[in-house]
């Protein structure tokens, strides 16, 4: 299996092998992967969890809790937990796949450890990729969970459709150094281990804090739950359903492709990519309308600016 086809192919008949070599690919950022992604761009369906946190907050018993949910309604799940790398290997050094080994013989849980690679916002380079792999193999939800919490962290609400702060007692400064647009970026936020001393403490913090965000802002809610034990659970997965239901498909596809192409001009140089759009496609307005028309994607939009940038270098150089 070593063309980008063979992989297309193989997604679609739902080859796991497939999904991990595509996922390999767009890690690695080999030269297949565009054309791998340009195909499935169209063919994402579900919705994608951000589970984000201080260390130790419980995110990955959190998001146990939340496979286990998902196979009682026979949905299959997709898991991609970034760690921090190996500074040998560059892999990914926790390796989640132990912290969640109740699934690991289910067939439709799909369980990817990255490597954060030196990314500062918690997330791998190659997250957004992994995760419209997954999503097109009909994985639903896609689970992201990062690797901690910091200002770079709102990367994870960029990425997915519903984000989760997961928080604990006790953090202290870890807390306090939230405050500066942390708390927003989560739809839900989480008071994990609420059987511990301190909950009410930070309850009553989290709420301060919200009632300091700039107006306009949509508040998210806030939950108390036990992971380990199981309480408030239940809540938690109705605010989620409430939230999974506001977002149709043509919402999700048009917020996937204007997120996927932001992504996309940033590493290629936000200003420098808004000029080839304004020469290639007339601006960012007619390139939005044609990937809502699915006569286009956010990567086939990257690759034209490349070859144009190239095009451009090299009339440059030969004068």
């Amino acid at each position: 299996m070593n063309s980008s086809m063979d992989i297309i192919r193989g997604i679609g008949e739902g080859s796991i092998r497939a999904i991990a070599k595509a996922l390999s690919e767009v890690e690695n950022g080999s030269s297949g992967s565009t054309d791998i992604l340009d195909y499935l761009f169209s063919r994402q369906q579900g919705f994608t969890l951000g589970i984000t946190g201080p260390p130790g907050a419980g995110k990955s018993t959190l998001v146990d809790r939340m496979i286990t949910r998902y196979r009682s309604i026979d949905n299959s799940v997709g898991v991609i937990a970034v760690d921090p790398s190996s500074p040998f290997t560059g892999g990914a050094l926790l390796g989640d796949r132990i912290r969640m080994q109740s699934h690991a013989t289910d067939s439709k849980v799909f369980i990817r450890s990255m490597g954060s690679r030196g990314h500062l916002g918690g997330l791998s380079g190659a997250t957004r990729d992994a995760s419209l792999v997954l999503s097109a193999a009909g994985y639903n939800p896609v689970i992201i969970e990062t690797v901690g919490v910091g200002q770079a962290e709102v990367e994870v609400a960029e990425l997915a459709d519903i984000t989760l702060l997961v928080l604990v007692p006790g953090l202290g400064d870890d807390v306090q150094s939230m405050k500066a647009g942390i708390m927003e970026i989560g739809d839900i936020i989480v008071l994990n281990k609420s059987d511990r001393s301190g909950i009410e403490q930070l309850e009553n913090y989290v709420k301060a804090s919200l009632d300091l965000m700039p107006p306009g802002l949509k508040r998210p809610e806030v939950i108390r739950v036990s992971a380990t034990n199981g309480g408030g659970l239940e809540d938690l997965w109705c605010a989620m359903d409430r939230l999974a239901a506001t977002h149709s498909e043509k919402d999700k596809l048009l917020r996937s492709a204007v997120k996927t192409m932001n992504q996309i001009l940033r590493e290629n140089g936000v200003l420098f990519s808004e000029k080839l759009l304004e020469l290639e496609y007339n601006g960012r307005e007619a390139v939005e309308k044609l990937i809502l028309a699915g006569q286009l994607t956010p990567y086939a939009v990257g690759r034209k600016l490349l070859e144009r940038a190239e095009r451009m270098f090299e009339h440059n150089g030969s004068k």
